[in-house]
């Protein structure tokens, strides 16, 4: 006698939609007896509207509707905890749909409106003064994951301040030049007339310094800006704090921005933090007017925002005066900023997306 037993249940694992390319989803819809020209359609939703349910895409009859949802998911990120700071800044956790969080930020200003995205669940880089150097890289974010930080922070620009987003910085949790492909299409969803079309030149890339992907960004032509989180201009400081700098000296930062500049055109950004009795004195301005004298930049000298894990204090108010006088004398385009959202973890160097963070 046959003993029938039972057959193994095989689950389907559904592909996010938003990893297709749109000749892909023409291939998929003739494949299934559909009309090839809706692909353009469902392309139009996923990165013109933004769409993260099949269901909400009316222009497509109800049966197709429902075979996208049986093949495919839209994995859309969530805003799991949102926290509004008495400078009116915007921290966001988006829950990912593995359960990680990033964090992003809208910072108001009188004359923009920024969001402050997420590359990276962690960081591969253990730089000293910042939270998220202290976490452990779980996994690069995807194209559509950074996409949908914006959307997000956009409709919050609208919804409490009645704006619509005019930035973008690439300058919260992770390494952007170490997800770069990743990023890059992040940045084409993003200025495309087929996305949310907006301009190249509002969007700003940082980096901690990664030699040979600043002379890819040169080779690809990008059109946005790039900055470069120098924070001392000497070698051995920078190594200290910036251990990425053992690998990519200032020599080779220097040389691989001299070609982004050559290839672009497009001056760089350095973004400075004066720590107390460490970087803050005039030798040390001195340094830095000498490394940044190769090309056009500008310098963002960067209030510094304690954190838990480090023991470095802001310098004072008079060397900071001091040092941006030293660069303005010499002809240096200087900014001082100002933290924003320093209340609720949400200033430079403080994402951590520790709370409820998936081990």
């Amino acid at each position: 006698m046959e003993i029938e037993t039972a057959k193994p249940v095989v689950q389907v694992v559904k592909k996010d939609i938003r990893k297709l390319a749109l000749s892909d989803i023409k291939t998929f819809l003739t494949s299934q007896g559909e009309q090839g020209f809706r692909a353009k359609q469902i392309y139009e939703w996923l990165w013109k509207k933004s769409a993260t349910r099949f269901d909400q895409m009316t222009n497509l009859s109800v049966p197709l509707r429902n075979l996208l949802n049986e093949h495919f998911v839209i994995n859309s990120i969530s805003v799991d905890k949102k926290q509004v700071s008495s400078d009116q800044t915007i921290k966001s956790a988006f829950r990912l749909y593995d359960s990680h969080l990033v964090e992003g930020v809208l910072i108001p200003a009188e004359d923009r409106m920024t969001a402050c995205v997420s590359s990276q669940v962690g960081c591969s880089l253990t730089c000293k003064f910042c939270a998220t150097g202290y976490m452990d890289r779980k996994r690069n974010l995807d194209a559509a994951e950074i996409y949908d930080q914006v959307v997000a922070i956009r409709n919050q620009a609208e919804e409490h301040y009645q704006t619509p987003l005019t930035n973008i910085v690439y300058m919260g949790m992770g390494e952007p030049l170490l997800n770069y492909a990743n990023v890059m299409e992040s940045i084409e969803r993003i200025t495309s007339p087929d996305g949310l079309n907006m301009s190249p030149k509002r969007i700003t890339v940082s980096t901690a310094g990664i030699a040979k992907m600043i002379k890819k960004l040169g080779d690809d032509e990008v059109k946005f800006r790039l900055a470069l989180s120098l924070h001392a201009a000497n070698d051995v400081k920078r190594d200290q704090i910036m251990p990425i700098n053992e690998s990519n000296t200032l020599e080779a930062l220097k040389e691989a921005l001299m070609y982004f500049y050559k290839k672009t055109g497009t001056r760089v950004t350095y973004e400075y933090i004066v720590f107390h009795n460490f970087n803050d004195s005039i030798q040390d301005a001195r340094e830095l007017y000498e490394f940044t004298k190769h090309t056009p930049c500008k310098v963002n000298i960067i209030e510094y925002n304690p954190i838990a894990e480090a023991n470095y204090v802001n310098a004072e108010g008079d060397k900071i005066a001091q040092f941006g006088k030293f660069l303005e004398d010499k002809g240096v385009v200087v900014n001082i900023r100002r933290s924003r959202g320093k209340d609720i973890d949400a200033a430079c160097g403080q994402l951590a997306g520790k709370d409820k963070q998936v081990a």
